[in-house]
Order: structure tokens, then C-alpha cells, then sequence
């Protein structure tokens, strides 16, 4: 004898929401900024109503509250600075079948190569040099001290950033 198929396990359910034929939980959905006509978000936008709150959704403030009043700082607004590319012979993207570029590390050997020694192998067939090897003429990265490389090292628009 066989027994019938019964589910014979309990099963509990449970409901987050309101009551199925009842009203309906509206406080559960956020609706930012979403209610209300183009005109009445014009009018709360000139008298503002406490109850009513606006977000604004990760938009940083131009400004302050001082008091009653809303006190807009200039510094805070932001700009963006684009450059005129009016006459840029570059195209404003890179092609995806550039060939990749594999160079080898830059350091101070090469650096010195490229700026110093052709100043110094000049100065050296010229007969531009002093006893201690230092030139008669030097130019005016030469004549720096260690501090004021330094500080020109940190300027803005070097090539450190």
C-alpha cells in the first residue's frame, strides 16, 4: 500500500509589506523630488516649504546659510577650464591599433646625458673649462644653489607632478 504524496512540512511565510487588500504603505518608497507639477517645484524652489525636503542628490553647495538667507561664495562654484583646440593637430583620441610603446626606464644617467654633457663636451673642445673642471662661463642652472634647485624642483608646472 502507498501513501499519497503530502507535503507534510510546515511552512511559514513572511510579508514586509502591508496588508494585501488594505491601503498601501507609501512611506516604504522614497520618491526624491519626484512629486508634484514643473509649476510647484518653481514655486517651492522660490518659497521653500520646511516640510517639504529637497535632495539633492550628492550636489555640493555653492554656498552658505546664513540665517534666512543663502550666501553664494564664487570659490566654491566649480569651472572647468578647457583649453581652445581650435587649431591642435593631434586627434582627441588614441587609435586601438597604435602599436604598443615599450621603453625602458628614464634615470639620472640618461637625464645627465641629455642635459648636461652636451654643454660640458662643448665647453670641452672650446677650452671653456677652469683647473678644478668647472666652466668659465657656466649657464644659469649651473650657477643655482642646491636650496633654489630645490625649490624650483617643487614649483607648479615641473616635471616632478
Amino acid at each position: 500500500m502507498s501513501l499519497p504524496n503530502l507535503n507534510l512540512i510546515i511552512k511559514r511565510g513572511i510579508c514586509t509589506s502591508a496588508v494585501r487588500q488594505g491601503k498601501r504603505n507609501f512611506k516604504k518608497f522614497s520618491l526624491h523630488n519626484k512629486r508634484g507639477s514643473r509649476i510647484f517645484k518653481e514655486q517651492q524652489s522660490k518659497n521653500p516649504d520646511p516640510d517639504i525636503p529637497i535632495d539633492t542628490r550628492g550636489v555640493r553647495e555653492v554656498g552658505y546659510k546664513e540665517g534666512d538667507k543663502f550666501v553664494t561664495v564664487p570659490e566654491m562654484i566649480p569651472q572647468l577650464i578647457v583649453p581652445d583646440l581650435k587649431d591642435f593637430k593631434l586627434k582627441p583620441y588614441v587609435s586601438y591599433r597604435t602599436p604598443d610603446i615599450v621603453q625602458s626606464e628614464f634615470t639620472a644617467e640618461d637625464l645627465f646625458n641629455v642635459v648636461y654633457a652636451p654643454k660640458i663636451e662643448l665647453d670641452l673642445s672650446e677650452g671653456n673649462l677652469n683647473e678644478d673642471g668647472s666652466s668659465k662661463d657656466p649657464s644659469p642652472e649651473e650657477k643655482m644653489s642646491k636650496e633654489e634647485a630645490f625649490i624650483k624642483a617643487r614649483q607648479t608646472g615641473s616635471d616632478i607632478f
